[in-house]
């Protein structure tokens, strides 16, 4: 028994697969990721690649914008 909670064997056991919801939501998640990457991708090539404080600040906003939409 002491070699067990020695070796860290509790924590490293294998999980059970996760619910259908939380695999639901985590390509949720993912997808809204991928489009908010894109969107960005789309501002930057718009103004010439170039990451300033500038561009952060408006893509900051466009996300803020475009939460506030239906």
């Amino acid at each position: 028994m002491a070699n067990v909670l020695t070796t860290g064997a509790w924590f490293s056991a294998p999980t059970g697969k996760p619910s259908f919801f939380t695999r639901l939501l985590r390509v949720y998640i993912e997808g809204r990721q991928r489009q908010a990457d894109r969107a960005v991708e789309q501002y930057l090539a718009a103004r010439g690649f170039k990451l300033t404080d500038d561009a952060e600040r408006q893509t900051g906003r466009l996300f803020a914008k475009a939460g506030r939409q239906p």
